[in-house]
């Protein structure tokens, strides 16, 4: 399995003949290109930054193939595509070409509470090679070999996002969600939760257009 970072919290899976993109949002510039050559989207929560809506529906409407996953919000804001579009919750399974999901957690974290926290779930891949949470801190309780780490935003805080390495026990841990950070900032981070910080794991921050092996 391969995982090429992208800019904020998109990422694209590759295993096989399977390609599936993660939150395809308006703060990632080639997210068009990604969506292009997908098998499937999945999106973790309705907002912009994970979701592009014009963008997503142009996709399906040009790719009868294209299939998308996500919460009941945004199955609602791109309508039906003849079935295309599914709606997920935690405990779900299921399957896209040669790759297992499993579905998890339930609410974003919160902003303030002047701010609704809509739905947030996080998808596990292939019996917990990777886990994207989104935009929560929240544990899928069962083993991840490559955890996706929200690190910026006007949710997160350092203090938790150690305290939720740890309690997930990734085997690696790979930065996403960073773009409000600056470069020494995302550096910065890395330091702090990293191999010689708060968790004892490595953080490690890979530039849009990478790829790794998972």
């Amino acid at each position: 399995m391969q995982l090429t970072k992208h800019a904020h919290a998109c990422v694209t899976i590759e295993k096989d003949d399977t390609r599936l993109v993660i939150d395809p949002g308006t703060f990632t510039p080639d997210a068009a290109d990604a969506l292009a050559h997908a098998d499937a989207a999945l999106i973790t929560h309705e907002h912009f930054d994970h979701f592009d809506e014009k963008l997503v529906d142009a996709q399906l409407t040009a790719r009868p193939a294209l299939e998308v996953y996500g919460t009941p919000a945004v199955v609602a804001a791109l309508g039906g595509h003849n079935s295309r579009v599914h709606a997920v919750a935690a405990g779900d399974s299921f399957t896209i070409g040669s790759v297992t999901v499993t579905v998890h957690g339930h609410r974003h974290a919160l902003i303030h509470t002047d701010i609704p926290c809509p739905n947030n779930v996080g998808y596990l891949l292939d019996d917990g090679a990777l886990y994207h949470p989104g935009d929560a801190y929240f544990a899928p309780g069962v083993p991840v070999r490559t955890l996706l780490l929200p690190t910026s935003g006007p949710w997160t805080k350092l203090g938790d996002a150690a305290d939720y390495v740890r309690s997930v026990k990734p085997e690696r841990v790979i930065q996403i969600h960073e773009l409000m950070l600056s470069e020494l900032g995302q550096n910065s981070t890395a330091n702090f939760l990293g191999a010689g910080g708060l968790t004892g794991t490595t953080v490690e921050r890979l530039e849009p257009g990478t790829t790794v092996e998972l």
